[in-house]
């Protein structure tokens, strides 16, 4: 049977993100299948997509859902349309059985599968593609299997995968040529599960609240097989890599071992780092740190239940700056408990954050099977059982969107690494020149002022 892999993120802002799940996916399927993985950010015409699509005459269309909106309280935009004109171009030119998956899909599946009228879908991880095709083709009950939604099943088991995980790569993909043209950017994941409890965060949801670590040995084997397919620069996915110094530590001497040269990096929480933390990352190709700060304010933090306070940020920031590291900072404004106090807190402390990029969101998306879902509930901001696949985001009765807007702008005054909303206007004008012209990674370092 043919299986075609889809990956409908077409998001290029800051930069296009190689779909790694997929190669998950293709990688739990065995020989009985003929796997082809494609990207919609291949595809320069919507004519060009549905050639493909009758040419390999799939018998089962996996999407990835990736991105549910750009999540920008200010210019939002909803992706939905887009999915399901996808959904339209698949149904028209195959017959094939199409199923839903990624981590976009687990959030809001029932959803999903109902404005995008799949035959099937998978929450969570996508190895269990490999479990359902096997029950279709043994007609058992595929309703027995965790996380696996029917037209009429529409109750799901949230459970962590626990069969063999490998990953498929295939350096002469034309994908995976895609982004090697355009920003030579690969990504690795090096554990999945999430021990914070942050609490507009979906990852513990997503992938569970418990870290399962990758062998290092073996993430260092991959590195090097993405160095030597080409890759300029690596990043790293996991929801905070440093969520175990000591797991990370030994990736970083794996990277030595393997003679892993390109740069990478990573998302990292600004907790304080052990002694020489940084240097040692740094020493094993680490490049650039882009960190979840959220906010400066204790007040603010400890309403989003993050697992440090503002002076850890200063520390963790000073830090990693003097190991000679580009440094990003990531902000969400009107949180609960938001208000003007807490706004200058964090553009004053700002000004301590020195040679850095700054990413402001204004307003927390809300998600469910959040703890700022219930918030939101209790507060009257959603209702019980409404639909919020819609994007809804979570207002601060301290402070509007507007004045939180103006303050920020006020505040950035121009400056070329204050990035506000998606960055969208900014990094559209700038990033893809530098990435036409043979420049290599995230790039935001040369917005850094």
């Amino acid at each position: 049977m043919k299986v075609l892999l889809i990956s409908a993120n077409t998001l290029r802002i800051p930069y296009p993100v190689y779909p790694l799940g997929l190669d998950y996916v293709a990688g739990s399927l065995d020989s009985r299948y003929q796997t082809k993985i494609v990207d919609l950010n291949d595809f320069t015409s919507p004519e060009s997509l549905e050639a493909m699509i009758r040419e390999f005459s799939p018998d089962f269309a996996g999407v990835s859902i990736r991105n549910i909106d750009n999540t920008d309280v200010i210019n939002c935009r909803s992706f939905l349309p887009e999915y399901q004109n996808l959904m339209r171009q698949i149904r028209t030119n195959s017959q094939a059985k199409i199923i839903l998956g990624g981590s976009g899909f687990t959030i809001f599946p029932v959803e999903f599968m109902r404005e995008l009228d799949a035959d099937y879908g998978i929450v969570g991880e996508g190895e269990r593609l490999s479990q359902l095709l096997d029950a279709l083709e043994k007609k058992a009950d595929v309703e027995e299997i965790p996380g696996v939604l029917t037209k009429e099943k529409t109750d799901i088991v949230y459970e962590p995968y626990s069969g063999k995980i490998n990953r498929h790569f295939d350096p002469a993909s034309p994908h995976t040529s895609f982004y090697l043209s355009y920003g030579g950017m690969l990504n690795l994941q090096t554990k999945r599960g999430c021990p914070f409890q942050c609490s507009y965060c979906t990852y513990p949801h997503i992938e569970g609240g418990r870290m399962r670590f990758y062998e290092p040995r073996e993430i260092a084997r991959n590195a090097r097989e993405l160095q030597d397919a080409g890759a300029k620069y690596i990043f790293i996915t996991d929801s905070a890599f440093n969520a175990s110094y000591d797991h990370s530590s030994q990736v970083a001497e794996a990277f030595i071992e393997a003679g892993v040269s390109i740069p990478w990096g990573g998302f990292f929480v600004p907790t304080v780092p052990p002694a020489d933390y940084f240097k040692r990352m740094a020493d094993a190709g680490l490049t650039h740190v882009e960190f979840g700060t959220e906010s400066l304010s204790d007040t603010v933090l400890a309403n989003l239940h993050k697992p440090f306070t503002s002076s850890e940020v200063f520390t963790a920031h000073q830090q990693a700056l003097d190991s000679g590291l580009h440094i990003a900072h990531y902000f969400l404004l009107g949180g609960p408990g938001e208000n003007k106090q807490t706004l200058q807190e964090t553009l004053t402390g700002i000004d301590n954050l020195s040679k850095a990029v700054f990413f402001f969101f204004c307003g927390v998306r809300i998600y469910p099977h959040t703890a700022l879902y219930d918030v939101a509930l209790r507060e009257g901001q959603i209702a019980a059982g409404a639909n919020i696949l819609p994007p809804v985001f979570y207002r601060s009765p301290g402070i509007t969107a507007p004045e939180i807007m103006k303050m920020v702008e006020d505040k950035a005054n121009g400056r070329l690494n204050w990035l506000i909303g998606a960055g969208e206007a900014k990094a559209t004008r700038i990033l893809p020149k530098l990435y036409r012209r043979g420049f290599t990674g995230p790039l935001w370092e040369y917005l850094i002022q």
